[in-house]
C-alpha cells in the first residue's frame, strides 16, 4: 500500500520545527519534485537506496512507495525525532544520525547488488560529497541529486564552454551525466536564492579513460583549471618539470603549448597526463 505523501509545510508546522541556516536546509514543497526525482533515478522494488539529507522525509516517503528499502542519513539533531515518528513504523526504513561525509558506504552497501543514491544536498556541502562518492568507488549504480543549477551545469558541461572545469571531468571520468530537471526557488522552503537542477550521474563499469597514474591525471587537470587565463604550458609549470620535458610531453602528445585547459577532452588531458607520466620517469 502506498504511504501518505508527506506535506513538508504541515509538517515543519506539527513539529514547530526551526531551520538552521548553517546546514543550508531548504524543504521541498512542491509535489511533482519529489515524484519526478523518484522517476529520474528509476528507483524500483529491486533498489536499496541511500538517501542524504532527508529533511523532514518528503522525498523519502516516495522512495519507500518504490524501492526495497531506504536507508537515510541525517544530519541534524532536531529532524531525528520527526523521522523517526513519521516513518519509523516502515519495516524497509532505516535512519543513520551522522554526517554523510563521516559513512562509511561500504559497510552500508554491504552485498547489495542494486544501490542508487539520492539526494537534495545542501549547497555548501555538493562538491566534498560528490568527490568522496566517486573517489571512493563504492558500489552504487546511479547518484541522482539536486544541486544548485551552476554546479549542475558545470557537471554537465562539454569543452570550450566557461562552466567546463576539472570538476566536470572528475565527474565525467566516473559518470555518465543527464539532467533531470530544473526546480525552482518557489518550489522550497525557505526559498533559495538560486535555481536548482536534479541531476542523475550513472556510474560507468570503469572510467571513461585509462590512464597510467590516476594521481598525476588529475593533477594535470586542477593545475589546467587553477588560473584559466593560462595557457597549459603556464598552468602545468607547478608539476615541477623541466621546460624541455613539459614540451616533450605536449609534442609527444600531440598537443599545442598555447593551447588552454578548457579546450581538451577527457581523451586529451588523459593523453597528456600519459606523456608527462613517461617523460617524468625516464
Amino acid at each position: 500500500m502506498d504511504m501518505k505523501d508527506i506535506q513538508t509545510q504541515e509538517l515543519v508546522k506539527k513539529y514547530n520545527f526551526k531551520f538552521t541556516k548553517s546546514l543550508g536546509q531548504n524543504f521541498l514543497t512542491d509535489e511533482s519534485v519529489p515524484h519526478d526525482i523518484v522517476n529520474g533515478a528509476e528507483v524500483n522494488k529491486d533498489d536499496l537506496v541511500i538517501e542524504i539529507g532527508p529533511g523532514v522525509g518528503t522525498l523519502t516517503t516516495q522512495l519507500l512507495n518504490r524501492a526495497k528499502r531506504v536507508i537515510a542519513i541525517e544530519l541534524d539533531d532536531k529532524l531525528i525525532p520527526i523521522l523517526q515518528e513519521e516513518l519509523g513504523d516502515n519495516p524497509n526504513f532505516q535512519l543513520i544520525h551522522n554526517d554523510a561525509l563521516k559513512v562509511d558506504f561500504k559497510q552500508l552497501i554491504g552485498e547489495e547488488k542494486h544501490v542508487k543514491l539520492v539526494a537534495n544536498l545542501p549547497y555548501y556541502v555538493t562538491t566534498p560529497i560528490i568527490v568522496k562518492l566517486l573517489k571512493e568507488r563504492y558500489n552504487f549504480e546511479s547518484l541522482t541529486i539536486m544541486i544548485q543549477k551552476e554546479v549542475a551545469e558545470r557537471i554537465d558541461a562539454e569543452p570550450n564552454c566557461k562552466d567546463y572545469g576539472s570538476l566536470s571531468l572528475l565527474v565525467q571520468y566516473y559518470c555518465d551525466t543527464k539532467i533531470v530537471r530544473k526546480v525552482a526557488p518557489s518550489c522550497f522552503i525557505p526559498r533559495p536564492k538560486v535555481e536548482s537542477i536534479v541531476i542523475r550521474l550513472d556510474k560507468l563499469a570503469s572510467p571513461r579513460v585509462e590512464v597510467k597514474d590516476e594521481k598525476l591525471f588529475f593533477e594535470v587537470i586542477r593545475s589546467s583549471f587553477n588560473m584559466r587565463r593560462k595557457t597549459l604550458m603556464n598552468g602545468l609549470k607547478v608539476l615541477g618539470l623541466p621546460k624541455e620535458k613539459l614540451e616533450e610531453a605536449f609534442n609527444n602528445a600531440g598537443i599545442d603549448l598555447r593551447r588552454r585547459g578548457e579546450t581538451l577532452s577527457i581523451e586529451e588531458f588523459a593523453n597528456l597526463s600519459d606523456q608527462i607520466y613517461e617523460v617524468k620517469n625516464k
